[in-house]
This record gives C-alpha cells, structure tokens and sequence, in this order.
C-alpha cells in the first residue's frame, strides 16, 4: 500500500469510496469537496495543497490517497503549519479509512506514511487529535509514537443553551504529539 496524490486514475474508485461511506461523516474533510466535476475537485486538493483560495480560517494542506493497485483504501490529509484554531483543536493529520477496509490495521499504516511525509516536509513536531472516546484512533495515534499532550472540553454552545441537552453538549478531544 502506498499514498498517492490525488488523481483520474481513480476517479472510480474514488467515486466508490464516497458511496460507500454513505451518510457517515467524512474524514479527512477533502472528502467533503464536491466531486460530481472530478477535474475541478482535483484543482480544489492541489490548490489547498498550494494555499490557493482557501476559505478563512484554513491553511495549505495536501491530501493523500492511500492505495492499494488501483484500489483507494484511505485518505490522509496533511496541515502543513498550524494556526491557533487548528493547533488549539484540529492537528496537523485527519484521515479515514473506507468502511470495507477498516479493522484491519491499516488506519496505523495510513497514519504512519503520512507522518513519514511530514517528516520529508521538514516539520518536527506533530500535532494529532482525536475525540477521547475514539479508543482506535488515540491507540493509531499511540502506535505511531504520539504522546498525550492534554485533553480539551468542546462545548457545544447551541447544545449547551438548551439544558434539556446539556448532558450531550461537551465533548473531549485529546491532543498528541509525535516528535519527528
């Protein structure tokens, strides 16, 4: 398995991918882009790979496409600097791994080539989260050296406002860092 740049190659592997996650949430968010113009969604990953026309609040990244032959198994994405936002809450990587390939380890391998980027990248130190209750995340984090840094309470405000919620209104995001 090896990380690829986004390409037409796999456009319908791609395409499968994105079916198959359904309704579920997306991770990393370049998932999120519109690809019903593949061209044009290729453009929007190389252009945040070169912080061209990012929206506020963003920073450059590159997405990876994680393959095996012409099969896309995962995705990465790659913030290559930090602002406070992100740093406070965000990091450095998010990836997925489509529904039909997970569980079999291979979330650890996507992260660990990607932080192999990083480091090829110049940066020293990374940044990783995840939500403390996603227990095979912070154990793929850990795997790939990541220390626990701190644990951070998001609050909802919309959920929080409304006590009949408040029990679900806080989640707990850990931070890691890998030394590279």
């Amino acid at each position: 398995m090896q990380l690829v740049k986004p390409s037409l190659q796999y456009r319908q592997s791609y395409l499968h991918y994105i079916a198959e996650l359904g309704d579920e949430e997306r991770y990393p968010f370049p998932l999120d882009f519109d690809c019903e113009d593949f061209e044009a969604m290729l453009q929007k990953n190389q252009d945040f790979a070169d912080g061209i026309n990012l929206p506020q609040g963003y920073v450059a990244s590159e997405t990876y496409w994680f393959v095996s032959g012409k099969e896309l198994v995962g995705v990465s994405n790659l913030r290559l600097s930090l602002n406070d936002t992100i740093r406070h809450c965000g990091g450095h990587i998010g990836l997925g791994i489509r529904p039909s390939y997970r569980g079999k380890g291979l979330g650890a391998e996507l992260m660990a080539q990607t932080i192999a980027m990083a480091k090829r990248k110049g940066i020293n130190e990374l940044h990783i989260h995840c939500y403390k209750q996603n227990v095979a995340s912070a154990k793929m984090i850990m795997v790939n050296g990541g220390v626990l840094h701190s644990e951070i309470e998001l609050v909802d405000q919309d959920k929080a406002d409304n006590k009949n919620q408040h029990d679900n209104a806080a989640a707990i995001i850990q931070r890691y860092r890998v030394s590279l």
